[in-house]
C-alpha cells in the first residue's frame, strides 16, 4: 500500500518560485465598464497584431548602385515594331560598336500588314498607350505596386485582324529577338534592303528615292532582357505618324543592367531611359541624314540591384509585445479613471445605491442545504 510521506511534487516546488503578485479572487470585482473596455481592449490588439505581422511580412525595397563588371554577358533586345511602308521597300539591320552585323544572333520576322487598325485594334493599343503614359508620369507614387505586388509591365498586345481590306497590305511588322553583344549599337530602319560587307553594310536606299516613304510607325514592344515586374518600357506603346516623305526618327537609349530579387522573382534584366528626336530630312535646308528610325543604345557602367530586406524578428517581437503591454496599460489606466468617476458620481447622488450594488449573496455549498428544505421537481423526490 502506497502511502503519501508529505513530500512535495514538482508542480509544488515550482508554484513556491512564482514571484509574481496574484490578486484573491473574492476581491475582484466584475463591472459591465471593466467588461466593456477589455473588448475594445481586445479588438485593438487584434488589428494591431494583423497590421504589424502584414508590414512584418511585407518587406523594404532596397535600390543599391555598383559598378557592372558582367562584360561576358549577352544583351537580349525584343523588337516589335510596324512601319507605314511595305517590308520590301524596309530594310533593318543592327550595327554594334565593333562594327559588326549581329543578326548572326537572330533574325527580325517580317509580316505584311496594314497600318491602319480596325476599332478593336485601336482601343486595345489606345489603351496600353494611356496606360504607360500615366505610369510613365506617376511612377514615384507607384513604385510599390510594380515592385511588390508581382505586377509586370504592360504589354501592347494587339488582339489579331478579323477582316483583312481589300487591298495591298502597305505596312510591314518587323518582330522577333535578338541576342546581342553586351556593348553599344545601332539599330535602324531605312529604306532599301541591306548589303553585308566585311566591314559593315550599306543600305541600297537610292534605288528607292522615287518611291513614296513613309516612316510613320507604331512600337509595340521594345525591351532589352526578360521583362520582370516593376519594369516600365518607355517606348512600348509609342506611335509617330507623319504625312513627310523625308522623316527621321532619333532614339537615343541608355541601357542599365538591373539585378532584381524580390518575392516574386529572381532575375537578371535591363531597364533604359530615352530621349526622342526626329527632323525632316532637306539637303537644301541644311538639314543633312538619311531618312528612317534610328534607335541608338549605349551600356550604362553602373548596375542596379533591387532587393527586398525584411525586419529582424527579435525587434519585431519586441515591438509588437510593447504595443500589446502599452495598449493594456493604457485602458487599464482608463477603466480605473471611469470607475472612479462612477464611483464619486454614485456617492453624491445616491450613496444607497452603491450599497446595495456592493453587497454580494454569501455562497452556501449544496451539501449544506436541508434536504428539507429542497422542493421536489417532478417525479423525482429527494430523500434525507
Amino acid at each position: 500500500m502506497i502511502r503519501y510521506r508529505g513530500k512535495k511534487n514538482v508542480i509544488d516546488k515550482v508554484k513556491e518560485f512564482d514571484a509574481f503578485t496574484k490578486v484573491p479572487e473574492e476581491y475582484v470585482d466584475s463591472t459591465p465598464v471593466g467588461g466593456t473596455f477589455s473588448i475594445i481592449t481586445l479588438f485593438i490588439i487584434v488589428c494591431l497584431i494583423y497590421s504589424e505581422v502584414t508590414y512584418f511580412l511585407d518587406s523594404n525595397l532596397v535600390f543599391k548602385f555598383m559598378p557592372d563588371t558582367d562584360m561576358d554577358e549577352k544583351l537580349r533586345i525584343n523588337i516589335d515594331i510596324t512601319v507605314a511602308m511595305p517590308c520590301s521597300n524596309l530594310g533593318a539591320d543592327i550595327l554594334d560598336s565593333t562594327s559588326q552585323s549581329v543578326f548572326g544572333f537572330g533574325e527580325l520576322q517580317e509580316e505584311d500588314t496594314w497600318f491602319e487598325l480596325t476599332q478593336e485594334q485601336q482601343d486595345s493599343f489606345d489603351a496600353v498607350k494611356y496606360l504607360n503614359s500615366y505610369l510613365r508620369e506617376e511612377y514615384h507614387s507607384l513604385w510599390q505596386l510594380l515592385w511588390k505586388k508581382g505586377h509586370g509591365s504592360v504589354r501592347a498586345t494587339i488582339p489579331p485582324r478579323k477582316n483583312k481590306p481589300n487591298r495591298r497590305p502597305d505596312a510591314c511588322r518587323l518582330h522577333g529577338v535578338l541576342t546581342l553583344n553586351k556593348v553599344a549599337g545601332n539599330f535602324h530602319i531605312t529604306a532599301g534592303k541591306s548589303l553585308h560587307l566585311p566591314r559593315g553594310h550599306i543600305h541600297l536606299n537610292m534605288l528607292f528615292d522615287d518611291t513614296p516613304q513613309n516612316f510613320s510607325h507604331r512600337i509595340h514592344r521594345l525591351s532589352f532582357g526578360s521583362p520582370a515586374n516593376g519594369m516600365i518600357y518607355p517606348l512600348e506603346g509609342d506611335e509617330k505618324v507623319t504625312t513627310d516623305e523625308s522623316m527621321l526618327y532619333q532614339y537615343f537609349i541608355e541601357v542599365v543592367p538591373t539585378d532584381v530579387d524580390t518575392t516574386f522573382e529572381s532575375i537578371k534584366t535591363f531597364q533604359y531611359s530615352v530621349k526622342e528626336l526626329e527632323r525632316p530630312i532637306s539637303h537644301t535646308h541644311g538639314s543633312h541624314g538619311v531618312p528612317g528610325i534610328f534607335l541608338k543604345y549605349d551600356m550604362g557602367a553602373i548596375k542596379i540591384k533591387v532587393y527586398q530586406e525584411r525586419e529582424n524578428l527579435l525587434q519585431f517581437m519586441l515591438r509588437l509585445f510593447s504595443i500589446i503591454g502599452g495598449i493594456y496599460v493604457i485602458f487599464r489606466f482608463l477603466n480605473t479613471i471611469v470607475l472612479t468617476l462612477r464611483t464619486a458620481f454614485v456617492n453624491k447622488v445616491a450613496p444607497d445605491v452603491l450599497d446595495r450594488l456592493s453587497e454580494k449573496p454569501p455562497k452556501v455549498h449544496p451539501l449544506l442545504v436541508p434536504t428539507n428544505l429542497l422542493v421536489p421537481d417532478g417525479p423525482d423526490l429527494i430523500r434525507q
